[in-house]
């Protein structure tokens, strides 16, 4: 019997490749690749094709600088477009508000932790810091949360993938550094971090800990999709991404969004900084998401709650070009 093939575009970095590596074999199980069999068995049916990004290639500079979040997926849709990949894996939290036209996300899988995590060669936390100290980041968000507690705080560009930014932390480019406790644990290096922030004061990126599994639209009915998707999850970030839309979430405004689910009701915390960390805008709400009309209730509560700050911070929120 020949088994379908669903060939899978992903990122090259280490990171990336532990994330497709977990979903390809999920993705075989769902075509009918027993459980255990090896690898080449998995390669035949759910081959990852890795595509370097302009977002992998451009090291030196913050994405606001070169055209925001679609540098980590326009390569990987492009060849999902030209039919040369059927899905493609992605960090959640790397994807645009608005996709391109003919692609949508089809699956989100179970999330992972939620939590920025502090990690220092020297420091206990980042209550810690000394006065003055370098905090070393690329994001904007994390930037202005880091100089709203602590405007004395030094921040310091900081891209790269993840051992490289844990180098230049060794080689002292910097004092602290923050990263997604996600990636730390699907790297295994869950217990590098000294401290984990705290996700009501400290709202991660909408999406952050999530994997998105992205298709072409009229691939969204494909079977196999239907296992590797995990329904809280799907709530969750249905929600955030809402109030990312709401906010033009580009890497221009720094905006954090935390949602949480118990029993049919989900809470949503939604906040944008201005990028000095002086002014905090924030809202928070509930709605209920029973029902098979939960993610347009989820998506509809985040895009009140992102216009509520939007209205509010209007253009301080966002960043010079």
């Amino acid at each position: 019997m020949t088994r379908q093939q669903v060939r899978i575009g992903t990122r090259a970095s280490k990171l990336a490749l532990a994330q497709s590596g977990m979903m390809q074999r999920r993705i075989a199980a769902a075509l009918g690749v027993p459980e255990g069999s090896p690898q080449a068995a998995v390669d035949e049916v759910a081959p990852l094709v890795r595509i370097t990004t302009s977002g992998d290639r451009i090291q030196d500079r913050r994405l606001m600088e070169v055209g925001g979040k679609g540098l980590f997926t326009k390569e990987i849709e492009e060849a999902m477009l030209d039919g040369r990949i059927d899905c493609a894996i992605h960090s959640l939290k790397d994807m645009p508000a608005v996709l391109p036209p003919g692609l949508a996300i089809a699956a989100n899988p179970e999330r992972e932790d939620v939590r920025d995590a502090f990690l220092s060669v020297s420091v206990a936390g980042f209550d810690a810091l000394p006065q003055g100290a370098t905090l070393g980041t690329a994001s904007l968000r994390r930037q202005a949360q880091a100089l709203h507690r602590r405007p004395d705080l030094k921040v310091s560009m900081l891209r790269g993938n993840v051992d490289t930014r844990l180098a230049k932390l060794e080689a002292g480019e910097a004092d602290a550094i923050l990263l997604a406790m996600s990636g730390l644990k699907r790297l295994g290096l869950g217990h590098l971090p000294k401290m984990l922030l705290d996700p009501v004061e400290c709202p991660p990126a909408p999406g952050q800990g999530a994997l998105a599994i992205e298709t072409r639209i009229e691939d969204l009915d494909q079977p196999w999709l239907a296992a590797l998707r995990h329904a809280p999850t799907t709530l969750a970030v249905a929600a955030e991404r809402g109030a990312m839309a709401a906010l033009e979430g580009s890497c221009r405004t720094a905006i954090g969004a935390y949602a949480r689910i118990d029993g049919d009701t989900l809470s949503l915390i939604v906040e944008a900084l201005t990028p000095d960390g002086a002014r905090r805008f924030r809202r928070q709400g509930e709605t209920s998401v029973a029902g098979a009309d939960g993610d347009a209730l989820a998506r509809a509560l985040g895009l009140r709650l992102g216009e509520a700050v939007q209205a509010e911070g209007g253009d301080a929120l966002l960043a010079p070009e």
